[in-house]
């Protein structure tokens, strides 16, 4: 029986990975059972493991060392991949003043921090757990626990037992001040739902069909190429015309309008008024009444999966002219854009091309169409973004007034790697598309192998911090931290921004980069405004969140 001792209370190899399945399994089971309608989800392997570790159930360090670093990695990595394609675009428009408001809450977070180290003498670095904790901020506490032993060369349990104790609280206090927010304002969703309706602008870019009927003078008897010039600063694609002697075309830049055509429009919402203005007035006639009109022609949607094309524009493939054919939009992520000439093609993006069956057959050929590709895992842009990352987390940064350098460490660098390669690496020939379910999976290997170990090794003094280390006062700090920054950005969004309210829950949600909070939002709100709005400050607030924990390491410890 000593092999089955050494498995289950050794410290090799096969130890160390069967514990961490155990505490995984039982955490995410454990992690589904909701009390008052919210759950912990996968954050539960954290608890199981600090179960674990009360009672003595460990692991050898190194292995416990490699396997939290390397399963932050894997996370936060795949957290920049997913966002980073509009990560940029986020800040046009509203997006600016979501980030600057999302800004505000860390600032305010950090400020109460140092305040209340200040005030009870509790260590910086078991202040920064607790902040951790209290935000519901993961890759801040790896941040936290990397400068630390950067720096001193040794490891301080009570970051992660701040952030272990302080974590469900923060969850409840960042849904109790959305709630707050609510009550303090009145708020009636039946309002809000119009409002935003009638002033969302979140499909602004997206491509809109509809159809108008030529019927200004000064473009009878001009050709698609010669109105397309006049609507130079429009996003337009004239896709089809119907001519009054009841001949349907797919245009083509030769194609002449006179009076009287009718003519199918792909454009953005924005630039309707000016094209009606232009060409004509709009009539009803909808996408279904023009595919019927001539049965010789189809519409399909051809997917993007030859790698050799990923990163060139849509008008150097010259598709048009030789096959006479008519792509009028790029659906990717779900969104519909413009079929632009100089629109840059991904891996993944699916034209809808309308012509002759055997014309699509040839642009099916060329585009690749076969998603047997895109199930292939891109593992060359995986691991030489995971090393660049790790290489660019490692550089050394010297501010003014901060005796040690800061590091973006092992939580910043990839992440800001991944947002840069999944917004241009398609310059470089990087093929940065992944299906949602790989990304998904490694994303959630990487966040449940940390916890795991997270919390195995935070286990030895897990009770003995709450009874008798005043635990039960690091709540209470963590409750203000994560309750009242909350409560005054959602306030000030309310009254100097006029906010609406769905879109101020996904902004307070991923100020604290916090699941619970946004699934709660999106099932109050019936719609996606909040994760929109999520989204949109996602990315800078991880980023914030992981640089604020080490400078409040390095400045105070």
């Amino acid at each position: 029986m000593n092999w089955f001792n050494e498995l289950i209370f050794g410290t090799g190899i096969g130890h160390s990975v069967m514990l961490l399945s155990i505490c995984i399994v039982c955490g995410i089971l454990l992690g589904r059972i909701k009390i008052f309608g919210i759950s912990l989800g996968i954050t539960f392997v954290l608890f199981v493991g600090i179960l674990m570790g009360h009672f003595g159930i460990t692991m050898d360090t190194e292995v416990m060392h490699f396997m939290k670093e390397f399963g932050l990695i894997l996370f936060v990595f795949s957290i920049g991949m997913q966002v980073g394609p509009g990560f940029f675009s986020s800040f046009k428009q509203g997006g600016i003043t979501l980030n600057l408001l999302a800004s505000g809450v860390v600032l305010l977070g950090v400020l109460i921090t140092i305040a209340i180290h200040f005030i009870t003498n509790i260590p910086m670095e078991t202040m920064v757990g607790i902040l951790s904790g209290a935000v519901t901020n993961t890759p801040g506490l790896g941040a936290a626990q990397t400068a630390f032993s950067d720096m001193t060369g040794s490891t301080d349990n009570t970051i992660a037992l701040g952030y272990a104790v302080c974590y469900p609280l923060g969850v409840v206090g960042i849904i109790l001040a959305i709630i707050c927010v609510r009550y303090i304002f009145r708020v009636n969703f039946n309002k809000e739902k119009n409002e935003l309706e009638a002033l969302d602008q979140s499909t602004a870019n997206q491509a809109n069909l509809f159809s108008l009927e030529v019927q200004n003078p000064a473009i009878f008897g001009h050709t698609v190429a010669e109105v397309a010039k006049l609507l130079i600063h429009s996003e337009l694609v004239i896709s089809r015309v119907l001519h009054t002697d009841g001949t349907m075309e797919i245009a083509s830049s030769n194609t002449v309008l006179n009076k009287g055509d009718k003519v199918f429009i792909v454009t953005v919402n924005s630039d309707i008024e000016i094209i009606s203005a232009v060409i004509g007035c709009t009539i009803s006639m909808k996408p279904e009444e023009w595919y019927k009109l001539d049965k010789s022609l189809i519409s399909r949607r051809i997917i993007v999966t030859k790698s050799e094309l990923n990163g060139k524009r849509l008008g150097e493939l010259n598709l048009r002219k030789q096959y006479h054919i008519n792509i009028s939009r790029i659906n990717r992520s779900g969104i519909d854009l413009v079929a632009r000439p100089n629109l840059i093609l991904q891996l993944g993006d699916r034209l809808t091309v309308v012509g002759g069956e055997e014309d699509v057959k040839k642009v099916e050929e060329i585009l690749g169409n076969s998603m047997k590709r895109l199930n292939e895992p891109n593992l060359v842009t995986l691991f030489l973004g995971i090393f660049l990352g790790v290489f660019a987390g490692s550089i050394p940064i010297m501010f003014p007034g901060i005796p040690q350098p800061v590091k973006l460490g092992l939580a910043g660098g990839p992440l800001i790697v991944a947002i840069l390669i999944s917004r241009f690496g398609y310059k470089y020939k990087l093929i940065t598309y992944n299906t949602i379910s790989s990304n998904l999976m490694l994303r959630e290997i990487g966040i449940t192998i940390f916890l795991a170990c997270v919390g195995i090794g935070a286990g030895n003094g897990f009770v003995d911090t709450i009874i008798y280390k005043g635990g039960l006062q690091w709540m209470l700090y963590g409750f203000i931290i994560s309750f009242l920054p909350l409560l005054i950005i959602g306030i000030v969004g309310r009254v100097f921004f006029k906010i609406n309210y769905f879109t101020l829950m996904g902004l307070l949600s991923g100020s604290t980069t916090d699941p619970p909070a946004l699934a709660y939002s999106n099932a109050t709100a019936g719609n996606d405004a909040p994760a929109v709005s999520y989204a949109t400050v996602y990315p800078l607030t991880m980023f914030l969140r992981v640089l604020s924990a080490q400078l409040l390491i390095l400045l105070f410890c």
